[in-house]
């Protein structure tokens, strides 16, 4: 290949056959061998950027933690007098700890990266002559891009067709307006803002569409060149875990002043300076929640990585958190809540009704009038408009291993199987009427027209739109294969049968002709007028059935449900009717776009909650609907798959984009993208988002309840022991180990608990809501009090302080002991709110494996002789597992007693 930096600097300048001869390419693309060749060549399309953080970089950060540094350095100074046994058990325990703290990070880091891949964006590109959809970052010099309104430029490249085709660059040159593109040479030393021949990496394409050579990628394009002088990047922190870190820094503020004063208190009694050090950093060790902030993360990213299983794929950490407190749900109709399967079941032409057979894309079936099969050749003005509405058109329908599929819009992939049915061919009309110009397919107009020059040299102009908005540019009608003037009563009963058509959930589609003069080069909207109508297609796009028992379930959870479509409003209500999103006696109302535009602000924001079909609106109605919403203070998901619906997605708190038929746009706007366009995978979202919120919940009652029994546990033996060395209840070893077994995998087994079954029974979380929840809070309180009062006893009972048996015996107690409660309040922690028994106590396979492999580790540290010399305990005797059982016992129970009160208290299952 003969391409320079000279060459893509300076294609702008050439006549398009130098610029595809100099990157050694051609107008069909590159054979896929080449574009292989040249991947490995000149590296992936992308823009360098930090790696992600190598495993041993994670696992050493687990020793970053300054309370870990003092400690290990403590430890060091003890393996110096001697102490050689603890401080290498000391060491080891540390260790187990920090592998435990990498196993979860390295967890969510690789379910990011993988979420990363996810979310790659595509394009379409030739290769080896035909059309392919591959990831950006596969794309090389001399690739042929083929771009369409709402797609991002994947590469610098120069253009060698361009129809119609304006781009943003506001990314990189800051001009506010899509600018004008075209393929003409231009002068050597012309600015980069005014290269309209080239497109640049990070633009978009606003109108139009075009075919170009790429001459750039990754960092040698314009682009990259900015990137390299702004590589730094900052991760942004989630609000929870703002709070959480807030809240985690105070707590250990607190634990480290108790513990500095116990280990004063110590030392002021006569313990031995080194011995009580350790202690205490081993106690602060065990007792600062310094890991929450990245306990939260975690969670919230394997919650990602989750979620992105089940096709809904998170953009942004904190829309995770946000799904769960999700109010309202705005959504697209036509793919999202329906199959996004048309299939044309009628056909209006000739004031003749026909039926067409078949389904789904199979070009397939026949054309009927009342129930008798019809011959499609002699039906001129059926013909004429099946020929419309495969020229005005950018689907293509394919056999895909036996299987036909739609390559582009299932609307006008419906048409062309249509047509298929009664023989006629897009490849072969479009080799005899090429197009030459078009105006796309706007929200705005509801209409496209497309432009072609026919075998005889003429000029004819094809439009498809809604049946309204193309009546309206026209002035004739085609009847029995002439044309006369469309009158007043012709133009009302076609609407009259849109209207009947649109009560039988038919999606209606008018189709409109016009010679064009031959000095006519161009074709702008301004020679839109004069058409001649020739008639209609009714399409189904069935409900998917799912979506029915979705909507109920958001019923149930306080969402409300809004359905959006640029559809007629009668087709919008049979639709709505379909799915029980109107239902006898519900305060609903449908309003169309013009109706919306007539309601000022004010009025519109008092009024919405009460509307919960949205019909013939265009993307800026959505902006205002999502506004609305939040104006009442609710928290809105808003879906959209075009250009024009990125603002009203990045406004919303939740924007949905469409992962099969969403633009770049729409895509890069969004905090989430269904992998399925489906609606039901964004309530599995909310209830996931929930799921996640509510596990975080647990795993911060459990862990902070087990520190908060610590320290009082240990400081209210320090001061109340009148004998010195019965004052240190547990050695540093016995502390850092039951910091080990029970807030390691318990904990982080509750972290992927599967929920309260009445997750989506009550009304969204408020945003506001402290994680600390009342819940959360009688955990905190009355489960220390309860543990820490049942542990005195049994440490007491052994009576300490009458010789070193005793308090071997009685330390043993305690360590028996507390990991019992642990890890039997591990199992409770499964609800907050309920039972055990409610919530299906053996449902977290992962936790008991978890409680039953802590358990094992405990037993052989109580009963292998070795590891009781080292850890300094005896094997335990009947009376003290007697005692440890009973306070396990009474602590489940007393837990399980209150939550079922409260249960019965607020009357039902659902109830918070």
């Amino acid at each position: 290949m003969a391409q320079s930096d000279n060459i893509s600097k300076q294609s702008y300048s050439q006549e398009i056959p130098e610029v595809l001869r100099g990157l050694d390419s051609k107008e069909t693309g590159l054979s896929q061998s080449e574009a292989e060749n040249r991947l490995a060549k000149f590296g992936a399309n992308e823009l360098k950027k930090e790696h992600g953080k190598s495993p041993i970089r994670l696992f050493l950060e687990q020793f970053k933690n300054i309370l870990i540094i003092i400690l290990l350095a403590a430890t060091a100074l003890s393996l110096a007098v001697g102490e050689t046994i603890d401080a290498i058990v000391i060491i080891a325990i540390v260790i187990a700890v920090a592998t435990l703290g990498f196993t979860q990070e390295f967890r969510a880091e690789k379910a990011i990266k993988a979420l990363q891949k996810m979310t790659a964006s595509t394009a379409l590109v030739l290769r080896d002559g035909k059309e392919v959809r591959i990831k950006t970052h596969d794309i090389v010099p001399g690739d042929v891009l083929l771009l369409a309104t709402g797609d991002k430029v994947p590469a610098d490249a120069r253009l060698i067709e361009a129809i119609n085709l304006k781009t943003d660059e506001a990314p990189l040159t800051g001009e506010s307006l899509p600018v004008d593109k075209g393929t003409m040479a231009l002068p050597s030393g012309t600015p980069l803002t005014e290269q309209v021949n080239m497109v640049f990496t990070g633009g978009t394409v606003a109108y139009g569409r075009g075919k170009a050579v790429v001459t750039s990628t990754g960092m040698n394009t314009e682009f990259g060149k900015i990137a390299r002088m702004v590589q730094a990047t900052k991760k942004e922190k989630t609000p929870l875990e703002q709070r959480i870190g807030y809240v985690g820094k105070w707590l250990g503020i607190l634990s480290i002043s108790v513990c500095a004063a116990i280990v004063v208190l110590g030392i002021l009694r006569q313990l031995p300076v080194l011995e009580m050090l350790l202690w205490g950093i081993s106690l602060a060790v065990a007792a600062v929640p310094e890991a929450l902030p990245a306990v939260v993360t975690g969670a919230l990213a394997l919650g990602m990585y989750r979620m992105a299983r089940q096709r809904a794929i998170i953009r942004k950490l904190s829309a995770v958190e946000t799904l769960g407190s999700t109010s309202v749900i705005c959504s697209d109709k036509t793919g999202t809540m329906t199959k996004g399967e048309m299939t044309v079941q009628k056909v209006y032409v000739d004031q003749k009704m026909f039926d067409v057979t078949g389904v789904g894309y199979e070009p397939t079936g026949e054309f009927l009038i009342e129930g008798e099969k019809i011959d499609v050749a002699s039906e001129t003005g059926l013909r004429q408009l099946l020929k419309t509405a495969v020229l005005c058109n950018d689907a293509r329908l394919q056999n895909v291993k036996s299987k036909w599929v739609v390559d582009g819009d299932s609307t006008e992939g419906a048409l062309i199987v249509a047509a298929g049915k009664a023989g006629i061919s897009k490849e072969d009309l479009e080799k005899s009427e090429p197009r030459i110009s078009e105006i796309p397919f706007s929200s705005e107009t509801k209409r496209m027209t497309t432009m072609h020059r026919t075998s005889d040299n003429k000029k004819i102009a094809y439009m498809k739109g809604a049946p309204e908005s193309v009546l309206n540019r026209c002035s004739k009608i085609l009847l029995d294969g002439k044309e006369r003037k469309l009158s007043g009563k012709d133009k009302a009963e076609i609407l009259k049968l849109t209207d009947d058509m649109a009560n039988q959930a038919l999606r209606n589609l008018g189709f409109a002709y016009k010679e064009l003069p031959q000095s006519l080069d161009g074709f702008e909207e301004k020679d839109e007028q004069d058409f001649v109508y020739v008639g209609l297609f009714g399409m189904i796009d069935p409900p998917r059935p799912e979506v029915k028992d979705a909507i109920n379930l958001c019923k149930k959870a306080g969402i409300k449900v809004v359905m959006i479509t640029g559809d007629h409003k009668l087709t919008a209500q049979a639709v709505a009717k379909a799915l029980d999103l109107i239902e006898e006696g519900d305060d609903c109302r449908i309003i169309t776009g013009e109706e919306l535009d007539k309601l000022s602000e004010e009025e519109f924001n008092s009024k919405v909650g009460t509307v919960c079909v949205y019909a013939r609106v265009s993307p800026e109605h959505k902006l205002k609907i999502v506004n609305a919403w939040k104006s009442r203070g609710q928290i809105v998901a808003m879906t959209g798959d075009g250009v024009n619906d990125a603002p009203a997605l990045k406004n919303s708190d939740i924007g949905v984009a469409m992962g099969i038929t969403g633009t770049e746009v729409s895509k890069e706007a969004s905090d989430m993208v269904l992998a399925d366009d489906n609606f039901t995978t964004i309530v599995g979202a909310i209830r996931e988002g929930r799921e996640i919120f509510g596990n975080i919940k647990k795993y911060l009652a459990f862990l902070l309840q087990c520190n908060i029994m610590e320290i009082l546990l240990l400081s209210i033996v320090m001061l109340v022991s009148f004998e010195p060395s019965a004052a240190i209840a547990l050695t540093t070893i016995q502390i850092l180990w039951i910091n080990l077994v029970t807030d390691g995998l318990p904990a982080v087994a509750l972290g992927v608990d599967p929920g309260d079954p009445d997750l989506m029974e009550f009304g969204p979380r408020n945003p506001r809501e402290s994680v600390f929840s009342r819940e959360v809070k009688a955990y905190l309180i009355l489960t220390p009090i309860l543990t820490t009062s049942l542990l005195l006893i049994g440490y007491f009972y052994h009576q300490p302080w009458l010789g070193e048996q005793n308090l071997d015996a009685a330390r043993t107690q305690l360590f028996l002991a507390i990991v019992l409660i642990e890890l039997a309040i591990a199992i409770s922690c499964r609800s907050l709110r309920y039972p055990v028994y409610k919530v299906g106590i053996f449902k977290n396979k992962f936790l008991w494996l978890a409680v039953l492999s802590s358990l094992g580790l405990q037993l052989l540290v109580l009963y292998v002789p070795p590891l009781q010399g080292i850890f300094e305990v005896v094997a335990p005797d009947l009376l003290t597992w007697e005692l440890a059982l009973v306070f396990m016992i009474v602590t489940f129970g007393g837990i399980e007693l209150g939550k079922y009160v409260s249960m019965k208290r607020n009357g039902k299952l659902s109830s918070r």
